[in-house]
């Protein structure tokens, strides 16, 4: 319950910061990047790591995967808290697999 309800605030931050741009964020993975870091969270490998975490969450998701079960995955695979986990697998949707936008459960 509590998860989905991260996800929900998660997703709904991100409609808040969608028409918000950088001037350098002329490509997805970019404002992938800049979304992130506006809600201080990064990765601490690579940007192609943090990408390709992001391209990952929707192989899951077209695998079958519910939004809750990845965040729960990025949650327990990761250092982030809960509340970035969510905000994490929002932004991915967001960015990478918007087809997947109509799963997120409602608040």
């Amino acid at each position: 319950m509590v998860t989905r309800l991260i996800v929900a605030m998660a997703v709904a931050l991100i409609g808040l910061l969608a028409p918000v741009s950088t001037a350098h964020a002329d490509t997805t993975d970019d404002k992938f990047l800049a979304t992130l870091k506006s809600e201080g969270i990064t990765d601490h490998v690579s940007y192609e790591h943090a990408i390709e975490a992001g391209h990952f969450v929707c192989v899951k998701l077209d695998n079958g995967a519910t939004p809750t079960d990845v965040v729960n995955d990025v949650l327990m695979s990761s250092n982030m808290p809960a509340y970035h986990s969510g905000f994490f697998v929002g932004a991915s949707i967001d960015a990478y697999c918007p087809r997947h936008k109509s799963e997120i459960p409602a608040q």
